[in-house]
C-alpha cells in the first residue's frame, strides 16, 4: 500500500492542509508531503460518509440491485460505510443470513457492509428474530429493522427494546400506524384529494414515534427513528430529547428537498415510503437538521427494477435511490442555504451516523491515526443529475435537476474506491 498525500485539502474547520496517507491510516496533516502528491486544491476533505439506512436486496432480489452493484454506487456518493437493511429473500433475521451479507461485502471491496437484523421473524411483527444470535455473529449485528414494516405491537416493540439493550443495541423503527395506512398512496392533503390518491396521514408516523419514545424511555433503551418526513414527527422528537429519553432521528435527503405536489405528474418515481410531504414539512425537516433534532441523513437507497416503476402509480412499488445524491442534497440544505458549516456536514453524514451503529473505524475525525476513509468534494460543482448512476436500477428522483457540489475522491481504508469522480476499478 504506497503513500500518498492530498495536497491543500480544506478540513471541516475551513484550515487548508497536506493530509498524508500511509498504509491505510492518516500520517500527518500538515505541511508534510509523502508519496504520490494528488490535488486537492479548492475540494473538502470529510470523514468518508456513513450510511445507516441502505438497501441492497441481496440476497433474493438481485434484479433491483446487489452488494457489488449497490456498493460501487456509495463509492462514488462518497461513502465508505453502509447499513445494509434487513427486508431481503430469506430476511436477513438469522445469523447465517447476516455472515453472508458482511462477507459479499467485504469480497466486493468498495465500502464496509454493517447488515442491520431483523426485529421478528420474516419481518412479520409475531415473535423476536435471532437478536442475540445475531449481535454475536462474525456480522456484529448491533442495529436492528423491520424496515419497509412497522414493529406495530407495542408489546413485541417494548421487549425488543429490553432485550437489545444487554448489549447496546438500537432498535430502528419504521414508524408507520398499518391500521392508519392501509391501500394509502401519497401523503393526505390537498393534493392528495385533488388527484384522488388515497391519503397517508401524518398521524400514522407520528403516533408510532411518540408510542416508541415513551417505551425506550420506559425500559432505558435506545430508539432510532428512520426517516422523519413530518414536522408533527419533528416536533415529537424534540420533545423527547428535552425530556432526556435516548432518541436519535435520521432524515432522507428526498425529504429535505422534494414535496407531494410532485404526484401531479403521476410520475411513479416519486412514489415513496414515507411519502413526499408538504412544503412546510420540508422547511421544518431542514430546520431540524440544522438545529440538531434530526441527528443524521440516511438515504433509505431503494431500488427497483423498471418494471416496477414503469407502471400505473397505484401499482408502482415505493422508493427512490439515493447513494450518489445524498451528499449534493445535504450540501444544499447545510451549506448553500448559509445555515450551518462543513463540521455539521461531517456529523450528519459520518461521525454521528457512525456513533449511533459502533461500527468501527468509520466516522473518525480526520486526525494523525485515523482509518483513511475520506471523502473529498468539489463544493463549487454544480452538476446535472441524468440517470440511476452506478445502481442497478433507475428509479431516480432528481433526474434533470442540478446540484451543488460533487465527489471528487473516496478513499476506503487508505485505497483510492473513486478517483476523479470515476470507480477506480
Amino acid at each position: 500500500m504506497n503513500d500518498f498525500t492530498l495536497i491543500s485539502a480544506t478540513l471541516p474547520n475551513g484550515s487548508v492542509a497536506n493530509i498524508v496517507v500511509s498504509n491505510g491510516f492518516i500520517a500527518h496533516i500538515g505541511a508534510e508531503v509523502r508519496g504520490e502528491q494528488i490535488d486537492a486544491q479548492g475540494l473538502v476533505a470529510l470523514p468518508g460518509f456513513v450510511d445507516l439506512h441502505t438497501h441492497l436486496r441481496e440476497p433474493g432480489f438481485e434484479q433491483s440491485e446487489t452488494i457489488l452493484t449497490g456498493t460501487r454506487a456509495a463509492a462514488l456518493g462518497g461513502y465508505t460505510a453502509v447499513h445494509a437493511m434487513a427486508n431481503t429473500h430469506p430476511v436477513a433475521d438469522t445469523a447465517g443470513v447476516v455472515e453472508q451479507v458482511k462477507t459479499l461485502g467485504d469480497e466486493a471491496g468498495y465500502v464496509q457492509v454493517q447488515p442491520i437484523g431483523a426485529v421478528t421473524v420474516g419481518l412479520e411483527g409475531k415473535q423476536l428474530a435471532e437478536l442475540g444470535a445475531m449481535a454475536q455473529s462474525k456480522a456484529q449485528v448491533r442495529v436492528f429493522s423491520d424496515d419497509g414494516k412497522c414493529v406495530s405491537d407495542p408489546v413485541l416493540m417494548r421487549r425488543a427494546l429490553a432485550y437489545v439493550k444487554s448489549f447496546g443495541g438500537v432498535i430502528a423503527q419504521h414508524a408507520q400506524e398499518p391500521r392508519l395506512t392501509e391501500n394509502s398512496q401519497m401523503h393526505e392533503g390537498a393534493v392528495s384529494s385533488e388527484l384522488g390518491l388515497a391519503g397517508w396521514p401524518a398521524v400514522a408516523e407520528e403516533s408510532i414515534i411518540a408510542r416508541d419514545v415513551l417505551l425506550a424511555e420506559a425500559v432505558g433503551s435506545r430508539i432510532h427513528i428512520c426517516h422523519l418526513s413530518t414536522a408533527g414527527s419533528v416536533e415529537i422528537v424534540r420533545w423527547a430529547k428535552q425530556r432526556g429519553i435516548n432518541v436519535t432521528a435520521e432524515v432522507t435527503p428526498h425529504h429535505l428537498l422534494l414535496t407531494d405536489e410532485l404526484a401531479r405528474g403521476y410520475d411513479p418515481v416519486f412514489k415513496v415510503n414515507p411519502p413526499l410531504r408538504t412544503a412546510a414539512d420540508v422547511m421544518a425537516l431542514r430546520e431540524a437538521l440544522v438545529d440538531g433534532t434530526i441527528d443524521i441523513v440516511a438515504t433509505d437507497h431503494a431500488p427497483h427494477p423498471t418494471e416496477s416503476k414503469d407502471c400505473e402509480w397505484a401499482a408502482a412499488a415505493f422508493g427512490m435511490l439515493g447513494l450518489e445524491t445524498a451528499a449534493s442534497i445535504a450540501q444544499d440544505v447545510l451549506i448553500e442555504s448559509g445555515a450551518s458549516n462543513w463540521q455539521r456536514f461531517a456529523d450528519v453524514m459520518s461521525t454521528v451516523p457512525a456513533s449511533i451503529s459502533g461500527i468501527e473505524g468509520q466516522g473518525q475525525p480526520l486526525e494523525v491515526g485515523s482509518a483513511a476513509n475520506i471523502a473529498l468534494i468539489d463544493p463549487s460543482a454544480k452538476r446535472t443529475i441524468q440517470d440511476g448512476g452506478a445502481s442497478k436500477s433507475d428509479n431516480q428522483p432528481y433526474r434533470g435537476m442540478t446540484l451543488p457540489g460533487a465527489v471528487i475522491h473516496t478513499i476506503f481504508r487508505g485505497v483510492f474506491t473513486v478517483r476523479d469522480s470515476k470507480l477506480s476499478r
